[in-house]
């Protein structure tokens, strides 16, 4: 039996059931009746985010237009806008429940599990340069993942029990393998990404500002993993997770010089006692030649610890992030800060949030969906008149949120019709590559996903390189002097501007007046213009009319960098 399916056996459904039950009394029964405890989950969410605030409905924003709505859906699902010929479908659709159908359409959509791979990318390896892993193999690792709908613990757990020895499994070795190894990287970075708190001022001592981050929290995962070296193999050179059969933690604390010992255990949970050490403690013994491989394994028990049920700070920790990703904040923020000092803006919800998305089986589209459908995702960005002082984290109004570099990039190609054009490109180049291709393959949705993926990857990684920040992930934005002479002087920009082929400047050349105006704000905007809209664009036109190519150039790259199109709102 592989780990992966140790741990699965672990965590049966039965076994799930039972937990399930025992941890819903985290929340109140006068809560959960007042809530509906029957109602679909998004309409529990709007009632949480207005409890404490009685003048909360008048005060929280009016819905979003469907183009702003629409917009804003694709980008957070999708990872791009919509086609002007997708906004303009949208509007034209007079059905009644046309939100929920395009959430649900997006989220069955290849685009969503690519968006799910660019958004966990980030969040896992934070920009990391490669090191063992190659990030295609890990990306196409995560895509598959989320394509198949893998629950969110599974995903995790195959992350902490992959020793990269095995080429199948390898990819998933990454979040390990390409931190080295290193117990002090490692142990920060669990309790940062999958626990929600970063210990690492608590190496040395208790922390001194945060009374709930405590020495033996920051030893207690480090004492899963202080086992665990890099070994390289002296013929492959591939690096791979190695394991000896003894060794513990100890601590001392530069405060107080107490020294104290632990065995692995998540946060205040009990410590998880080795078993008597067998007399052949080595599967595979320890050589210089050889991956040693224990009979009991410190490190796989980090899967199991991580994700049981009786481990409420792990999906705590994804529920919040999640909710950030839709919402542009956390309710902990910043996301990595849980602690008392920092509690979150409305804690009922997220307990709410935590033990449904536990009750789903850790179903990410699951909890993607409820989110989507709630009042407050859908909610405008425009204040009300009297509301422009309530706090974000009321979360009254929809905060703008700025695109990620890889939403950036898809969003520019799709805007100036480079998508579309390279998609012709490669249907007429598959079909003219044999005579025995099956024309219907290149209307397959995942064929066009993964052929126009391949093609356009390389402007991608170059938005990232101006766009992409290494380290810890933040949700401010901060524009830099690189990034706006890229936006103004950038290769790949400049060439998508130019009006040649299918490029939207060479079609918007064809068309005069209103006409141009409509197509110019669907393709760039995702909505129609208003009439002074028309009328601005129309006057500078006429103004620019001897050297009218350069003109529309022009109009598009300032829409391009404005900041209408570079947030999500």
């Amino acid at each position: 039996m592989t780990p992966v399916d140790s741990w699965k056996a672990h965590s049966s459904k039965l076994q799930r059931s039972l937990n399930t039950l025992c941890c819903a009394t985290v929340i109140s029964l006068s809560a959960a009746s007042s809530w509906g405890a029957e109602s679909p989950l998004h309409q529990r969410i709007d009632v949480a985010i207005g409890a404490g605030l009685t003048e909360f409905e008048n005060l929280a924003a009016d819905d979003a237009g469907d183009a702003a709505f629409a917009r804003r859906l694709y980008l957070d699902l999708a990872g791009t806008i919509p086609s002007a010929e997708q906004a303009r479908q949208f509007l034209a659709d007079g059905s009644p429940d046309k939100r929920a159908k395009l959430i649900d359409q997006l989220l069955g959509s290849p685009h969503h599990a690519r968006r799910m791979q660019y958004a966990f990318d980030t969040m896992l390896m934070e920009r990391r340069p490669d090191k063992h892993i190659k990030a295609d193999q890990w990306r196409n690792f995560l895509r598959q993942s989320f394509a198949e709908g893998k629950p969110w613990d599974e995903l995790v757990a195959e992350m902490l029990t992959a020793d990269g020895s095995d080429e199948q499994s390898r990819p998933a070795a990454k979040f390990l393998l390409d931190r080295e190894l290193k117990t002090d990287a490692m142990t920060r970075d669990l309790g940062r990404i999958f626990l929600g708190r970063d210990l690492q001022c608590a190496q040395c001592h208790d922390h001194p500002n945060i009374d709930d981050y405590l020495q033996r929290h920051y030893h207690g995962l480090a004492a899963f993993l202080n086992r665990s070296y890099l070994f390289t193999d002296p013929e492959s050179k591939q690096a791979s997770i190695g394991e000896k059969a003894d060794g513990t933690v100890k601590f001392t604390s530069v405060f107080t010089s107490e020294s104290d010992e632990t065995a692995p255990r998540v946060l205040e949970l009990p410590p998880i006692e080795d078993p008597p050490l067998a007399d052949e403690p080595y599967t595979v013994k320890p050589d210089k030649k050889v991956r040693s491989v224990p009979v009991y394994s410190r490190r796989l028990q980090l899967a199991l610890a991580m994700t049981d049920s009786s481990n409420v700070a792990f999906r705590r920790n994804i529920v919040n992030r999640l909710w950030a990703m839709m919402m542009g904040r956390g309710i902990v923020e910043p996301v990595d800060m849980s602690h008392s000092g920092n509690p979150p803006s409305h804690p009922a919800l997220l307990d709410l949030l935590a033990e449904e998305f536990h009750e789903h089986n850790y179903d990410v589209r699951y909890l993607l969906r409820e989110l989507a459908l709630t009042k407050t995702y859908q909610r405008s960005s425009l204040y009300k008149v009297g509301a422009e002082n309530l706090a974000d984290d009321r979360f009254a109004v929809a905060l703008l949120k700025p695109l990620t570099p890889e939403q950036l990039a898809w969003s520019m190609m799709q805007a100036t019709s480079l998508t579309d054009a390279t998609l012709d490109d490669l249907k007429t180049q598959y079909l003219l590559a044999d005579a025995e291709n099956d024309p219907a393959q290149i209307e397959d949705l995942l064929w066009q996903e993964e052929a126009l993926h391949d093609s356009l990857k390389s402007h991608v990684d170059t938005f990232v390189g101006f766009f992409g920040v290494a380290g810890i992930q933040t949700s401010q934005f901060d524009a830099s002097a690189n990034q706006a002479l890229f936006l103004r002087n950038g290769a790949e920009l400049q060439n998508w501007l130019e009006p040649s082929g299918q490029r939207l400047t060479a079609h918007l050349a064809t068309l005069d007046g209103p006409q141009l105006v409509d197509e110019f704000y669907f393709s760039v905007f995702s909505r129609p213009p208003n009439a002074e809209e028309v009328q601005q664009v129309t006057m500078f036109l006429e103004e620019y009319k001897e050297n009218r190519d350069a003109a529309i150039e022009q109009l598009v790259w300032a829409a391009l960098s404005s900041a209408e199109f570079r947030f999500n709102h």
